[in-house]
């Protein structure tokens, strides 16, 4: 009898979590430009961080069951092309190795901005990373507010952001 109440408490706790909005993968795919990128560990994202992403193109096919991402990282100050096809996993998440082990998911998109989370483990620490990127070369003040809510939703100091753009010099 206590297996079948502690079994009832479990899923009424999992169905009382917020489940997260469901991304419309029409516009999930499309040229994009990082334009922010905040963690609560600040170095991980500085410029020449391993987690400095420069994004170019974000592909979602069979309703984002598959996400392939092109992005260039700067290493020394030169830029390295990665291109990668994730599979969704469990929860919407999707997992890469790169600087670590990194389980990432789409927070938020709309016509203009797209937003990742991830948490990145190094091996030592794991830092909680969101990326914010743009159809164009810049958010709007409402874009903006929107993605220093997300932040401070999944407790990343919004005074960890960085202007990713600022330093985007990689080809297109």
């Amino acid at each position: 009898m206590k297996v079948l109440l502690l079994s009832l408490v479990l899923v009424l706790v999992c169905a009382a979590q917020e489940t997260p909005a469901e991304i419309d993968p029409s516009k999930v795919t499309g040229k994009w430009r990082t334009i922010y990128s905040a963690a609560d560990n600040k170095e991980k994202i500085v410029e020449g961080g391993p987690l400095r992403c420069y994004n170019r193109q974000i592909e979602c096919s069979d309703d984002c069951e598959y996400l392939s991402i092109s992005f260039y990282v700067k290493f020394d100050g030169r830029c390295q092309f990665f291109s990668e096809t994730l599979k969704r996993q469990e929860g919407g998440v999707y997992f890469i190795e790169f600087a670590g082990t990194n389980y990432l998911q789409i927070i938020h998109v709309s016509d203009n901005i797209l937003v990742f989370y991830f948490e990145n483990n190094d091996g030592q620490k794991i830092t909680k990373v969101t990326e914010g990127s743009a159809k164009g070369n810049s958010f709007t003040d409402e874009e903006f507010q929107k993605y220093q809510q997300l932040n401070t939703e999944r407790g990343i100091p919004n005074e960890n952001i960085e202007n990713v753009i600022e330093t985007d010099d990689c080809p297109p």
